[in-house]
Parts: structure tokens; C-alpha cells; sequence
């Protein structure tokens, strides 16, 4: 078992099929996060002095040997822009989470190489680059994908801290904050899980002076959480005939979020569709379980479960297929 550092840890859950060669909105916002998640790291650590509420970065952390590329971005970032070099926790994550979107590419490269030199990150084509319209124009795209074992290694342990009662780490406490700030609190718990969720949050916030400084803290910008929501709420629509409609209104958003792959024969039967399906996305890379045969299949693609539902488009020729919606994983 590899033992990671905080922000490598959310790196995996944040970049996971992740488009790794375009800055999608978001990617900005994992990236934001991961920015977030390099300063808490480094107060997990002890890297700060503390003063009252104000915290100092200590003057050797740069200096040590095992310091990683990825926090010299940020600290580094943050020490030439302002004169002052103490705040509280909340103007740090802020200040880093608002750093240049050069800074966040850079970023990105440092952590990403750091997780690839450990085998626990890979780029392979984009799940989107298997969609009918990309796939017939021979569209290349390229993605993240994490370890598989590690990613659920990473959620499950989240999930075993949250929802069974028992002592919550702090990194966990750190990473149900980066989760909920970068929108991806629904990649690991069910509606119905995130009520019991929001209430530990909560028990946490009185209990824990951690929690308490942390979880008041918002760096998420409204225009990207909301643009993150508005595609996750085109998902749920999508499942209905009239919510299909949506995909001819904003095509690639929509694609991006249900992938569309067609059939060789039309009115194929169960069977035939999930051979269709598994033949196409293990052509391009992925790893492909099956988890629930039927006439709705759930098959789970790399680290993330999908539901492939029998869906046709309509034009001058109807084309038959099965669009892949994204589930909860548990």
C-alpha cells in the first residue's frame, strides 16, 4: 500500500477521468481544490507557525529535502505575490485556491507526474472519445484514470470513517471538505447517504476545533459549482424521453456527461448491446466490469459505475444504442 500524501489522495479522486490535455470547468475546480489541499497538507504536517489564528509558513519547509514539486508551486506562488506571509486558514486556501490558471496547470503537471512516477495515475483515452459522433470522426481525447485498487482503497476508507460510527481521522476530515467545495461529494455517496453525511459533518463541526476552523470555509466559485450542478441535473433528466431532448440543445456538454454508443444491428437484444458496448470501450483502453446484466445493464468503466440505457437518435436514419449515465458507485 503506497502511502500518499493528503493532496495526492484527493489528487486521484479529483482527477479521475478527468480530459487531461483541455482546462474543462471542472478540472478548474478539482484543480482549485488540490491548490486548497496542498496548504492543509502542509498544516497537517506541522509546516505552520501559529499565532492566535494567524498561521506563518515556516521558514525551512521549502528548504527540505522531501518537500514535493507540487507544494513548491503553491507556497512558492503564495510567498512572491504578498509581502505578508501570515494568515489565517481561511485567507491561505482562498489565496490558493485563486492562484493563475498557468499556476493551476503547472500544478496539475507536478502532481499528476508525482502520482504517474508511483503507477497510480495513467492517461488513456477519454471515455467521451468512445461517443458515436467523436468515435466516427476519429476524435482523439485523452483522460486520468486512477489506480483502480487505489481509488476504491481511498473510498472506501472514506466511506468506512463516515458512515460507521467510530474516530474520524483528520485527513478525512480535510478531504470531506475538499470533496464537498470541488462537487464531487456525489462520486462517492448516494442521495440517501448524503444526509447521514451532512449530519457527522455537523457532529464534527462541534466536536472536532479541525472541523470547527475548516467546514465554514467556502473557496468554490458560484459559476463553476453551478455549471458542475446544471450538468449533473441534465444527467437526471436525460433519463426520461422528454430529457433526451436536452442532448440536441447543448450536444457537447451533454455528451460529455452521457455517452452515446451505437449498435452494430438495430433492435439488438440485451446481450448483444453489452457485448456492443464492452467491445467498444475495451477497444479504446478501459477496463470494463459488469456488474448488473439486464435490459438496463450497470457495468462500472475504470473507477466509476454507469447505467447503459437503451436510448435511439432520430434523423433521417434512426440509430440505436445505449447512452452510459453515471451512478453513484455505492
Amino acid at each position: 500500500m503506497t502511502d500518499l500524501q493528503l493532496a495526492q489522495s484527493f489528487s486521484m479522486m479529483a482527477l479521475n477521468a478527468q480530459r487531461s490535455l483541455e482546462m474543462t470547468t471542472a478540472k478548474k475546480m478539482a484543480l482549485r481544490c488540490i491548490a486548497a489541499a496542498v496548504i492543509l497538507e502542509v498544516y497537517l504536517d506541522k509546516g505552520f507557525t501559529q499565532s492566535k489564528n494567524q498561521l506563518a509558513l515556516k521558514k525551512d519547509v521549502l528548504e527540505q529535502s522531501h518537500t514535493m514539486l507540487y507544494q513548491e508551486i503553491i507556497l512558492k506562488s503564495l510567498a512572491r505575490r504578498n509581502a505578508k506571509k501570515s494568515w489565517d486558514l481561511k485567507d491561505w486556501l482562498k489565496r490558493a485556491s485563486k492562484l493563475s490558471g498557468s499556476k493551476l496547470k503547472s500544478l496539475e503537471r507536478a502532481v499528476s507526474d508525482s502520482l504517474k512516477e508511483l503507477g497510480l495515475l495513467e492517461e488513456i483515452p477519454h471515455l467521451l472519445g468512445c461517443d458515436l459522433y467523436f468515435h466516427s470522426a476519429g476524435v482523439s481525447i485523452k483522460g486520468y484514470r486512477s489506480d483502480i485498487q487505489e481509488y476504491s482503497r481511498i473510498s472506501e476508507g472514506i466511506r468506512a470513517e463516515i458512515l460507521e460510527d467510530g474516530p474520524v481521522t483528520d485527513e478525512t476530515i480535510c478531504m470531506l471538505w475538499l470533496l464537498r467545495e470541488s462537487g464531487c461529494m456525489h462520486d462517492l455517496f448516494s442521495r440517501n447517504e448524503l444526509d447521514i453525511v451532512s449530519a457527522r459533518m455537523y457532529k464534527l463541526y462541534q466536536g472536532s476545533p479541525l472541523a470547527k476552523a475548516l467546514y465554514p470555509i467556502r473557496i468554490h466559485r458560484g459559476i463553476e459549482l453551478a455549471t458542475k450542478q446544471f450538468l449533473r441535473m441534465k444527467k437526471e433528466v436525460v433519463r426520461t424521453q422528454v430529457g433526451s431532448g436536452l442532448n440536441f440543445l447543448f450536444p457537447i456538454l451533454e455528451r460529455s456527461q452521457a455517452v452515446f454508443i451505437d449498435m452494430e444491428a438495430m433492435f439488438s437484444n440485451p446481450a448483444a448491446r453489452l457485448h456492443d458496448v464492452k467491445q467498444r470501450l475495451e477497444s479504446k483502453g478501459h477496463t470494463v466490469t459488469v456488474l448488473k446484466e439486464g435490459q438496463i445493464p450497470t457495468i462500472k468503466i475504470d473507477n466509476i459505475v454507469y447505467e447503459a440505457i437503451p436510448h435511439a437518435i432520430y434523423g433521417r436514419v434512426p440509430i440505436h444504442g445505449v447512452r452510459l449515465i453515471p451512478k453513484p458507485l455505492f
